[in-house]
């Protein structure tokens, strides 16, 4: 066993931070535990469910995949910084559409959708398209189709008519 430590330097949510960790750190576990940021969850550590989903350097990433000093420079998005003063237009429409139980899987799929959004721009998906844009992310608690509406509705407001 070894004392080694190594200093990771990220900008996270607009905001550069420094952490000293072991080598073996997970990104997931510096995030939630070195940073305090605990909207990234953990669920199957495999990094099927989409729980730990992150944006890394603008591309979704799951940070329990991840080895803290392998995002050593890089720009992460947390579903913290998601929103300004306000909620984004996803996190307005998940809640008006009640496409949230428990919450617990919801940071990823924010995060899933809103690079889903941000790359096509527009307004008009298919149940299926929609659908697809989910499909990384596991959801226990809902039949997923609060999510859909939550999704329809804030590509119309974001890139459409509401």
């Amino acid at each position: 066993m070894t004392d080694e430590r190594i200093t990771v330097t990220l900008r996270v949510n607009g905001e550069r931070r420094s952490a000293e960790v072991e080598p073996r750190l997970l990104l997931s576990d510096l995030i939630r535990h070195e940073l305090g940021l605990t909207g990234t969850h953990v669920g199957c550590e495999h990094g099927v469910c989409g729980c730990c989903t992150i944006l890394l350097d603008g591309v979704t990433a799951r940070s329990c995949l991840m080895l803290a000093a392998q995002a050593d420079g890089a720009e992460i998005r947390t579903v913290e910084g998601l929103a300004g003063d306000r909620l984004h237009p996803l996190q307005q429409a998940f809640h008006e559409t009640h496409a949230l139980q428990c919450g617990f899987c919801t940071p990823g799929f924010l995060l899933t959708v809103s690079v889903f959004l941000e790359e096509e721009r527009r307004a008009d998906f298919t149940d299926e398209e929609i659908r697809e844009a989910l499909s990384g992310n596991l959801c226990r608690c809902t039949g997923y189709q609060g999510m859909v509406e939550a999704v329809r509705l804030a590509a119309r407001r974001m890139y459409g008519t509401a």
